[in-house]
């Protein structure tokens, strides 16, 4: 909502003992307060105080908190949170910005706006730069940038550019919205030190942020995360000095060579690039209004696919109009993909996020009937199609299948695992993030003896993959239950555009066998058992709500389940408190994470988002083979899950009081 009344500007004293007697009354926080001094003190002009005033004179309490209690802080994405404000004050709103939205974001500690974005980026600066001192190096740091199609992205993009040049780096800008993995594959390629992305990836339309990378491409990992955000905090605000011209830097812009560039390697994921020659079928793709468009459109053509598009969501908005959630995840987001898809009776809907590096799917079944898939089967079906091609064809054979290695996240399918220990590859799971599946590719690369690897970053896939099969670990496929996929090392992240491709070798492999991707699924399921997963999410916004979701995620530790749903638990991880290791010996970073099983086999996974207001739940069923009635199996394995949420539930709220 927007505050009716017109302001007069009132003085500092004047706001300030009313803010005071708000806190002292507990209306506000304490740390709110804090924080609100803290911006005052650092940012340019009178424009945040003029926010602040407004907001004080309306009592908007709760609107204060929600923007001041916390400074924002590195998570699985970087920094994200609001651009636009439950409540957009008239000195925010102005004249107005394009599609509607106010023309300045909103002002807070806990938003996404020019004030965090200047510390943020020039807090990165002084680091790249103390980091390329330490290796011994003198020349200027080099950044990409990069932003999807979310409201202030195009502004917020070019702002941290021209800090970076009045800084002394050289930066490279696309010259528009472009997709997160591509950000990363140009960091690899440009030999850059760092990159950010500003996007929210599939958030609601208010939110933004600032996704950072480092030289490998990967996002920021420890310790450069905790490093960082030092730096960040010990700016006192947004200003700064630039340096003379003779020793700033350059800005080039990126644009349809490097998109060529990416484009090209995405075809090397393709194991049986044969199956897709006179296989042509019509597909529905979506982009929900962002930057997959760009890439994943000419690809499928130039694999010999019929692409149609939904109009409506072709457009580029922030406002993302057409869905109530642009997240491939949920099926209302895809609804006029399938509608378009029945009326021209396509075989399939795909569809990405705004920022194009998650991919959901809709496939025609056995019965003529469009059918989601979920993330786990998705990333299940495509780990498996990989693994296998890569048998048939000797890639992976009896003396080096001990190097290759899938991995995935604790709160992935079990399917997966399964599918591996029969087939003799390895599998590693790693903490929700791809950014901790980037860490491992960086390890993996390194451990390549340098007289062998030469430029790596240049090799072609099939290089690569040898070196990899012969001196470190192969990297076969990657995937998160939250609809992010993986196929190569060339990118660092979940990457919407080459799980497009790898999705529509997979396609081509089920017409090649006269089956359905349903029918495939429903064979591994009859091999190796029915699988099951569900997600459910408590929302709880501001900060009331994180304070919330903090208490709940705490009693887990302290007070863990001896029994759920009737069943004993067999075993709990807390891993945030007790020390684990990965597959590989690994000691893991410390997450607010539990993983528990039960004695029936069953598991969930409880976490607070890193990313979004919520905390998550993730609960995991399987059966063995051998089953008489597949559908039968599956209906078991899911009311499993079904009964043991409705009591995690109650649990839960019991928990909340």
């Amino acid at each position: 909502m927007r505050v009716a009344t017109s302001i007069i500007r009132r003085s500092m004293s004047e706001w300030k003992s009313q803010l005071v007697e708000a806190v002292a009354a507990e209306e506000v926080l304490e740390s709110s307060q804090e924080n609100i001094e803290r911006l005052l003190k650092g940012s340019v002009g009178d424009f945040a105080e003029t926010v602040v005033a407004e907001l004080v004179a309306g009592k908007e309490w709760t609107e204060i908190n929600d923007r001041f209690y916390k400074t924002m802080a590195f998570g699985t994405g970087g920094l994200r949170g609001r651009t636009i404000g439950k409540v957009v004050t008239e000195a925010e709103q102005g004249a107005g910005g394009p599609l509607g939205r106010p023309e300045h974001p909103c002002v807070g500690t806990a938003s996404m706006n020019y004030y965090n974005l200047g510390r943020a980026v020039q807090g990165f600066i002084t680091y790249v730069k103390r980091d390329i001192v330490a290796n011994g190096e003198d020349r200027k740091p080099v950044f990409v940038f990069a932003h999807d199609t979310r409201h202030f992205a195009t502004e917020f993009a070019e702002y941290c550019c021209k800090v970076l040049v009045d800084l002394g780096c050289d930066a490279y800008l696309f010259d528009g919205p472009r997709s997160t993995p591509e950000l990363s594959f140009a960091i690899r390629e440009l030999n850059a030190d760092a990159g950010v992305v500003l996007t929210a990836s599939h958030n609601p339309p208010h939110d933004n942020g600032f996704k950072a990378y480092f030289s490998d491409g990967a996002q920021i990992v420890e310790p450069h995360a905790g490093s960082i955000i030092e730096e960040v905090n010990a700016l006192e605000g947004e200003s700064y000095e630039a340096l003379p011209t003779e020793e700033q830097g350059s800005l080039t812009k990126l644009g349809a060579t490097m998109d060529r560039k990416y484009m090209d390697r995405m075809k090397s994921l393709l194991l049986q690039p044969e199956l897709l020659e006179d296989r042509s079928a019509k597909v529905v793709y979506t982009n929900l209004h962002g930057t997959g468009g760009f890439l994943v459109v000419p690809l499928l053509k130039e694999l010999g696919f019929e692409v149609l598009t939904v109009p409506e969501q072709d457009v580029q908005d922030g406002r993302f109009p057409t869905v109530a959630s642009p997240n491939p995840e949920n099926a209302a987001a895809l609804q006029m993909a399938v509608d378009l898809a029945e009326k021209e009776q396509a075989s399939a809907v795909i569809g990405t996020d705004p920022d194009c590096d998650r991919m959901g799917v809709v496939v025609r079944n056995g019965k003529g009937e469009m059918q989601l898939l979920t993330g786990n089967q998705i990333g299940t079906l495509l780990g498996w199609y990989r693994i296998k091609t890569m048998f048939d064809q000797g890639i992976i054979t009896e003396s080096n299948r001990t190097r290759a290695v899938q991995v995935k996240t604790f709160v992935t399918t079990d399917f997966q695992d399964a599918i591996c220990e029969k087939m003799g590859i390895s599998v590693l799971n790693t903490l929700t993030g791809f950014k901790f599946m980037g860490e491992k590719l960086k390890k993996w690369e390194d451990a390549i003896p340098k007289d062998k690897k030469g430029d790596y970053r240049s090799l072609s896939e099939e290089e690569s993959r040898v070196l990899r099969l012969e001196y470190s670990r192969f990297f076969v496929f990657g995937s998160e239950e939250s609809y992010g996929y993986l196929g190569g090392d060339f990118v660092r992240d979940k990457d919407g555009n080459g799980a497009a491709v790898m999705f529509a070798e997979l396609a081509a492999y089920a017409m090649s066998e006269g089956k359905t991707i349903p029918d495939l699924l429903d064979d591994l399921f009859v091999e190796y058992g029915v699988y099951a997963e569900h997600g459910e999410s408590l929302v709880m916004e501001g900060a009331d709500g994180a304070a919330k979701i903090a208490a709940l995620a705490e009693s887990y530790s302290v007070n863990p389940p001896s029994e759920v749903d009737g069943i004993p638990v067999a075993k709990a991880q807390d891993f945030l408190k007790q020390d684990i290791y990965d597959e590989e010996g690994d000691l893991l970073p410390k997450q607010g994470m539990i993983n528990v099983t039960l004695a029936d086999g069953r598991r969930f996974a409880v976490r607070a988002s890193g990313t979004e207001p919520k905390i998550k739940y993730y609960l995991f069923g399987s059966g063995k083979p051998g089953f008489a009635d597949l559908e039968e199996e599956k209906a078991r394995v899911k009311g499993a899950l079904a009964t043991m949420w409705t009591w995690l539930e109650k649990d839960a709220r019991e928990r909340m009081g």
